[in-house]
Parts: structure tokens; C-alpha cells; sequence
């Protein structure tokens, strides 16, 4: 199974790295391959013309379709801002489409405050919905997200793996199921 985790913050002094370089080390664990695409690093314009509308798309586009489209399944790592969604994941997320139908989203969230983005969750489940890939139904939270993780993803909770484990095999179920419907064909 591949999964690809998208890290959806671009500030200078983030802290999402740290989540999704530790949701990457468990997903490995567990047998998952992954690829990981950083918003920072592809730094995409703001949506004028999604992928299947470009006439001659960048190569980082290109490369974005091809990563997306061997995906089986998506773990969306984002941060919370003012309840919502960070832009820079909102904007990847809209500037592509078929590449994500019948896939199904995991959500990390995470926050420096108590509720580790929880507020973020929501808005992210209607826009994968939307995108045909519905999140499951367990997030993984982190809260304190400075504290929680070292720069590497090593967390300073030992308990951390072992919360995450419920998380991952949730996505690995929800991984197989919609592969093999896949498989079996969609209705579009």
C-alpha cells in the first residue's frame, strides 16, 4: 500500500514537520510505503487553473499527478489556523481532483494548544469529501506540538506510538477496502 502524506504548512517556523515525519516513521513501521509532499517545498501558485485544465502544466504539477495518482491512500497533516485549514494545503488540495477519487484521507492535526487542531478536522473532512476522498473517521490530534516531538519526529511522549496504532490500523483498513472497490471498478 503506498500512502502519501501531505504536509500542509509552509511557515517559517512551522512545527507540522514534526508530525508528519513521526506519522511517516509509524506508517513505514506498520509496512506502508509513503512518499511525503511538503506544500513548503512545491510552494504551488494560488489556484488559477487546476492540473486537468492546465494546457502545459510546470513539471511540479506533473510530478504532483503522478505521486498522487499511484497513491492508495492520503494522510493530510495539518495545522489549525483560526479553525480552519492552513491555505497552502487548501490551495494543493484544489489545484487537483480525480487524483484523490476513491482514496481515503487520514487527518493529523495539531496545534500548541490543548485540542490539537481538532477544530481544523472538520473543514479538512468537506473539502477530502468533496475531493472524493472521504477521511476516516478517527484524527490523530496532537496537542503541544512543540513540546511533543523532537525536529526529527522522535516523540517525547512514549505513548505516542501506541496512540497512533489505532489511528494506522483504521487507515489500513479503510486503505484495503477502497482499493479492492477500486479494483472492482467506480461508478465513474
Amino acid at each position: 500500500m503506498k500512502t502519501v502524506i501531505i504536509l500542509g504548512s509552509v511557515r517559517t517556523e512551522r512545527q507540522g514537520h514534526k508530525a508528519a515525519y513521526f506519522i511517516q516513521k509509524c506508517l513505514n513501521d506498520f509496512g506502508m510505503e509513503t512518499v511525503l509532499v511538503d506544500c513548503k517545498i512545491y510552494n504551488l501558485p494560488m489556484l488559477d487553473f487546476m492540473y486537468k485544465e492546465m494546457k502545459d502544466p510546470e513539471q511540479k504539477f506533473k510530478d504532483l499527478h503522478d505521486i498522487f495518482v499511484s497513491a492508495d491512500g492520503f494522510i493530510l497533516v495539518t495545522a489549525e489556523y483560526n479553525h480552519g485549514i492552513p491555505p497552502a494545503l487548501k490551495n494543493m488540495l484544489d489545484h487537483f481532483q480525480s487524483e484523490f477519487f476513491f482514496k481515503p484521507a487520514g487527518i493529523v492535526s495539531y496545534s500548541e494548544g490543548y485540542f490539537g487542531g481538532a477544530r481544523a478536522v472538520e473543514p479538512l473532512r468537506s473539502v477530502s469529501a468533496e475531493l472524493g476522498m472521504p477521511a476516516i473517521p478517527i484524527a490523530y490530534h496532537i496537542p503541544k506540538i512543540k513540546t511533543s516531538f523532537d525536529d526529527e519526529g522522535n516523540p517525547t511522549d512514549p505513548a505516542a506510538p501506541s496512540r497512533a496504532e489505532r489511528f494506522i490500523k483504521e487507515f489500513d483498513w479503510y486503505i484495503r477496502a477502497m482499493k479492492a472497490g477500486r479494483e472492482g471498478g467506480t461508478p465513474y
